[in-house]
């Protein structure tokens, strides 16, 4: 069939249909995401404490004042799957430099909190989301990791078992994605997919264009998302929101889009931010996939000629009345920490 096999038909993922075009797709594309996508609801909770035997399971949730969600996430999963089902070993949350009780109400809920900055100790100091994942990949221990965002509403502790459902019933796969229904709420209605603006603007078509083994994923900037010990700590992590989209590319060029899974976890309620903070995000996933694409000599420059991003927004404060809009320049370059088992070697050396 050639390089592309034309799609007249309707395949499956997750129960339900998903190509239904004229157009072409990989014909590895649409096999992987037959054979590698599946629904939390596959796997009880007990089933997967069996499948476990002598292995242990970490929860990851990094938080940064989130007060307000994090206490119901960790009682969550303590109350489904350590004390009702002994499967997850130990929760761990993350405090990035809260300035909020997010500790406090972590540690009282009954996880073990441990700070960003503590486990980052004698490192060069970073920002963002990925630099928190990396320290609650260093500060946990299970064989099997599995990372949840610590803003979701109306958390359901199916989240982790739909992400160890692969790990713990396959050994081949890897790394396991989750993907959802992202809700968001406007001035008159929700829109059921109204969410994951920046994967469809940016994420999805860096992907298509330049990693296109991976267009099968539904939602590759998905928080949610779990591997085996072994494997994530032999790939950096990006400091910013750079990190899923990197961790996918560099996931997919260290073990094969085949130990690649992807599960469905249903509808994710979370906090949504902003349109110049999705910039900024973009903009961070941008030069993130810049760099592996150089590395895959699709870019001649390691960095893109520019990483300062100019935005604009309207005015109004008082000490510029005048000016209807405001220009705005960050910098959205990113930084990675190394590969966790590189530190490793370099201690026991």
């Amino acid at each position: 069939m050639g390089k592309a096999a034309r799609v007249d038909k309707i395949a499956k993922l997750g129960g339900k249909p998903m190509w239904h075009s004229h157009a072409t797709v990989s014909p590895v594309v649409e096999a992987w995401t037959t054979y590698r996508t599946g629904h939390a609801g596959r796997w009880t909770a007990e089933e997967l404490t069996t499948a476990k035997g002598r292995g242990t399971v970490s929860v990851v949730i990094p938080a940064r004042n989130e007060e307000a969600t994090i206490g119901a996430i960790v009682s969550t999963i303590r109350r489904d799957l350590v004390e009702r089902v002994p499967l997850v070993d130990e929760i761990v949350v993350v405090d990035s430099r809260s300035s909020d009780a997010t500790a406090l109400i972590a540690r009282q809920a009954g996880a073990r909190v441990v700070g960003q900055d503590r486990m980052t100790r004698g490192l060069p100091r970073m920002e963002g989301k990925g630099d928190a994942l990396w320290a609650g990949l260093a500060a946990s221990t299970g064989d099997v990791v599995a990372f949840v965002d610590g803003d979701l509403h109306e958390f359901s502790s199916h989240f982790v078992t739909g992400l160890l459902g692969p790990l713990l019933t396959d050994q081949s796969v890897e790394y396991v994605k989750g993907f959802y229904h992202r809700p968001l709420a406007g001035p008159a209605a929700v829109e059921t997919d109204g969410g994951g603006r920046v994967t469809e603007l940016a994420a999805r078509p860096l992907i298509n264009l330049f990693f296109p083994e991976l267009a099968g994923f539904v939602q590759p900037l998905a928080g949610e998302y779990a591997g085996r010990r072994r494997t994530l700590e032999s790939i950096p992590f990006v400091s910013g929101y750079g990190v899923e989209i990197g961790m996918l590319i560099d996931l997919v060029d260290l073990v094969g889009l085949d130990a690649l899974a992807q599960v469905d976890l249903g509808e994710r309620k979370h906090r949504h931010q902003g349109t110049e903070a999705l910039g900024r995000m973009a903009a961070q996933i941008m030069v993130t996939a810049w760099s592996r694409m150089h590395r895959r000599g699709l870019a001649t420059e390691a960095m893109p000629p520019s990483t300062l991003l100019t935005q604009f927004r309207r005015g109004g404060q008082e000490a510029l009345p005048n000016l209807e809009r405001q220009i705005a320049v960050t910098d959205a370059g990113v930084t990675e920490r190394p590969p966790l088992a590189s530190l490793k070697r370099a201690v026991a050396a």
